[in-house]
């Protein structure tokens, strides 16, 4: 079997911005050939993990190790225009607040210079083993706060 090195997709940081390619495929569109609305959030959820990776934040150590992770506590979403198959799109998150367990990232759905959606995602430091909020860890909170806008 050939030893393939290919890379998943990733995204990169351009100012405080983090932009994330996404391909519009078949699976994501509705029945009218557009894409369908919850799939707005599965974008937006693919950018905020590679953000998190970008700024080394393993979220895989972080449940194994600390029982720790981030949970959506609250989504507010707007629907622009419209993204339709074979559409290459790119998925923008910035750093909008952060407290001490909590942090809001303001993202934008884009076609080229096109806004097809914003959103606004309220996301809690949580142990998972209790399902209480906890403080982020300081090194985190460090990054973070160096893109806020």
């Amino acid at each position: 079997m050939a030893d393939f090195k290919v890379l998943p997709a990733k995204g990169e940081i351009i100012g405080k911005v983090f932009a994330y390619p996404v391909r519009v495929y078949y699976e994501d569109t509705d029945a009218g050939g557009i894409v369908y609305y919850a799939n707005y959030l599965k974008f937006a959820e693919r950018a905020r993990t590679e953000f998190l990776r970008t700024l080394q934040v393993c979220q895989q150590e972080d449940l194994e190790q600390k029982q720790t992770g981030f949970v959506v506590r609250a989504c507010h979403i707007e629907y622009l225009k419209s993204a339709v198959l074979d559409d290459a799109l790119v998925v923008t998150c910035q750093a909008a607040a952060q407290g001490a367990a909590s942090a809001t990232i303001a993202q934008e759905i884009l076609r080229g210079e096109e806004v097809l959606a914003t959103l606004e995602v309220k996301v809690i430091y949580m142990n998972i083993a209790t399902h209480r909020p906890t403080r982020i860890p300081a090194d985190m909170t460090e990054k973070f706060k160096q893109l806020l806008v």
